[in-house]
């Protein structure tokens, strides 16, 4: 969807009888800051980090658990997702807890023990990579492809788990879409938990999601081809037990949009979706999430453009909200190699723009505990809420 620049920015819209009320956590990819804002738009709380936010959650004791931006000078520094490290800051954006690694990307997760879920970007045995289907090929395809790799770190920083992808993949099933290239297999966007502790995943070049049984690794639920594309941020929904999730539609067949559903994963059946009317004025080919609130309504970020919606089980809006915050980054049409990778360091051409792309946001309520007791005063950003905040 094409957004003119006289779109307005900021809160657009908000019936508060309809809302589910609390603030809503954004960032802008490539920039250093994160914002809680709350149901006007106003900034209420920010936190910086010098090494970048590309994306983050609250954690209950109120400390933000983010990724940082790309590495440098690091071969998968270029691929959409990577990060140098994760960082816990606290309340006033203090460093309590870093990890850094250079293959790092996408998703993490705090456990109830205290260590840390994450994705990292591995490489595939060369005999593998010859085996792997689809794709379009080029004179730069690697020799060893790149798998996904979700490892358990310690506060120590020591890995105590990891499994391993590709060792539970298919090559006749788990094929790369045809309009994507062979530097990457699956390139895992999510890493969410079932409630026993299961894996739930989300892999953009073969458009699958699946559950993993964490004590084997092995895939006990896939699901996906021919059904979505390139999709996004697939979890659980207890209250159902179906699966929601963020169907980007990229390189969907006919007009390409996209669209928030409920699959079920003991039928494959969906049971609920929202488009955009047109489809088409919906649509964000990566990045993206939907989060299913308290009061059942579905909190949307469609991320690529960086709006921010709330929509009722029976589609209408109650809140949106445009992401006023841009960053100055290499232009996306620019990050197109030639194997076709979007990458998100320097750009060979040095063509840029200004982005207001947002990886996921989240809605936390008044009485999440990691608000209890702080300051929320909008006050303290009275000048830049000026600009953005309230209907104009």
């Amino acid at each position: 969807m094409g957004w003119s620049v006289h779109h307005p920015v900021g809160l657009i819209h908000c019936a508060p009888s309809r809302c589910y009320r609390g603030y809503t956590l954004i960032c802008t990819g490539g920039g250093q800051h994160a914002f809680l804002i709350d149901m006007q738009g106003r900034i209420c709380h920010q936190w910086r980090s010098a090494a970048g936010i590309e994306y983050g959650r609250l954690l209950p004791n109120g400390n933000l658990l983010l990724r940082t931006n790309p590495p440098r000078d690091v071969e998968v520094g270029n691929i959409g997702g990577a990060s140098a490290a994760l960082q816990e800051l606290d309340w006033d954006s203090t460093l309590v807890w870093e990890f850094r690694h250079p293959m790092l990307h996408h998703d993490f997760q705090r456990l109830p023990n205290g260590n840390t879920l994450a994705v990292f970007f591995a490489p595939l045995p060369a005999e593998l990579t010859r085996q792997v289907r689809g794709g379009f090929t080029s004179a730069n395809d690697p020799e060893q492809m790149i798998g996904d790799l979700v490892q358990e770190v310690t506060p120590d920083g020591r890995v105590i788990s990891a499994w391993h992808s590709w060792q539970h993949l298919s090559v006749e099933e788990d094929v790369i879409c045809p309009l994507e290239g062979r530097r990457e297999w699956t390139h895992q966007n999510t890493l969410s938990l079932m409630p026993n502790g299961d894996f739930l995943v989300s892999f953009r070049q073969t458009s699958v999601i699946g559950i993993v049984d964490k004590a084997s690794g092995r895939f006990t639920w896939k699901w996906g081809p021919d059904q979505i594309a390139h999709q996004q941020h697939p979890t659980y929904l207890p209250d159902s037990s179906r699966i929601l999730l963020f169907d980007n539609g990229a390189h969907r067949r006919g007009v390409n949009y996209s669209r928030v559903m409920e699959v079920d994963p003991a039928t494959n059946a969906i049971a609920w979706e929202y488009r955009g009317a047109p489809p088409i004025s919906f649509s964000s080919d990566n990045i993206s999430s939907a989060e299913r609130l308290p009061n059942g309504n579905t909190l949307i970020c469609e991320g690529a453009p960086g709006r921010i919606f709330e929509v009722t089980p029976d589609s209408h809006i109650v809140w949106e909200y445009m992401n006023p915050y841009a960053v100055h980054r290499p232009s996306r049409l620019a990050q197109q190699t030639e194997a076709g990778v979007r990458q998100g360091a320097a750009s060979r051409t040095g063509a840029t723009e200004w982005a207001h792309a947002v990886f996921r946001a989240h809605r936390y309520g008044p009485d999440h505990p990691a608000l209890q007791g702080r300051d929320l005063n909008p006050e303290h950003y009275a000048n830049i809420n000026r600009l953005y905040a309230a209907l104009r």
